[in-house]
């Protein structure tokens, strides 16, 4: 599995990254066997939050005898199951905390906040939090992970190490308007949902359905790729994603033990031709409404 240097962190990651939300369903020994092999077959970046039921439970349970393989990024600022408001100070604080708790862990090399508005970033208390966490030692840097224009304003803070992002065949508003910016600052870039939820599976959704956005919208952009067969078209939806300018490591949720391995091998074909990776941009600049902005 390559390894990209992430941003100025000096860290470097895995282009195939875990993503943790899967796991809240999944039994403890699936998770296990899971996570385990993807660390022997090269992962080495893991991505979870503390609003995803049990998954920093899971993951600190199965993989902290390992904690010198991987590195390790949460999130913060929906207080499940803690008192008090989100984005309140004291409240960020004690999920931190009870993050590295369950994580079985002494610090995590990345705290995101999680889908954070641009109000509250204003308001300059949920920045200084992080701060405060990165000094003293509960994490190695600090990220924003969100989109659109809440995303560019935390970029332009100049606060934050790192970004967490949706970059996708069906999400693409990220690659002109935010990607650009944190470049120029040199932050390490997370690609979430990089298969667009393999939304093209479904014949029909409701607008209650997670994928339905991603549907909607890849039913009006008619790539022709997408009458391929499904690993196929899966493997042109992460390549696109690895293929863009800035992105370090996308994160792929899974809970099926030899998912990931799938997913790997796809990955290590390297980046698309640049002549598909062109069509699906332009392709995308033609169809694409102003509405169609990055989905949290």
């Amino acid at each position: 599995m390559e390894l990209r240097n992430y941003g100025n962190t000096g860290m470097k990651v895995s282009t195939l990254g875990f993503g943790g939300s899967e796991i809240r369903d999944a039994s403890i020994k699936d998770v296990e066997v899971l996570l385990n092999r993807a660390l022997d077959a090269g992962l080495n970046m893991i991505d979870t939050a503390e609003c995803y039921g049990d998954s920093e439970e899971k993951i600190g349970k199965v993989l902290s005898h390992r904690r010198d393989d991987y590195v390790l990024f949460t999130k913060c600022g929906h207080a499940a199951g803690v008192d008090g408001p989100d984005w309140d100070a004291k409240v960020l604080e004690q999920t931190i905390d009870r993050s590295l708790k369950r994580l079985k862990t002494d610090y995590v090399d990345v705290v995101h906040l999680h889908s954070c508005s641009e109000e509250v970033l204003r308001q300059g208390d949920v920045i200084e939090v992080l701060q405060r966490a990165k000094e003293a030692g509960k994490t190695r840097f600090i990220g924003y992970s969100g989109d659109s224009t809440d995303a560019l304003y935390a970029i332009r803070t100049d606060a934050f190490d790192s970004l967490e992002t949706s970059v996708n065949i069906a999400d693409q508003e990220a690659i002109e308007l935010t990607l650009p910016e944190a470049r120029k600052r040199n932050m390490g870039i997370i690609a979430k949902r990089p298969i667009a939820n393999v939304a093209w599976m479904y014949d029909t959704l409701t607008e209650e359905d997670y994928a339905y956005h991603y549907w909607k919208r890849l039913n009006e952009l008619k790539y022709e790729f997408l009458s391929d067969d499904a690993q196929r078209v899966v493997e042109i939806a992460l390549r696109f994603t690895l293929s863009t300018e800035g992105v370090h490591t996308a994160i792929v949720g899974t809970a099926k033990p030899d998912r990931w391995q799938q997913n790997a091998d796809l990955v290590a074909k390297g980046p698309l031709a640049q002549e598909q990776y062109d069509a699906i941009r332009a392709r995308w600049q033609e169809i694409a409404r102003a509405d169609w902005t990055g989905r949290i």
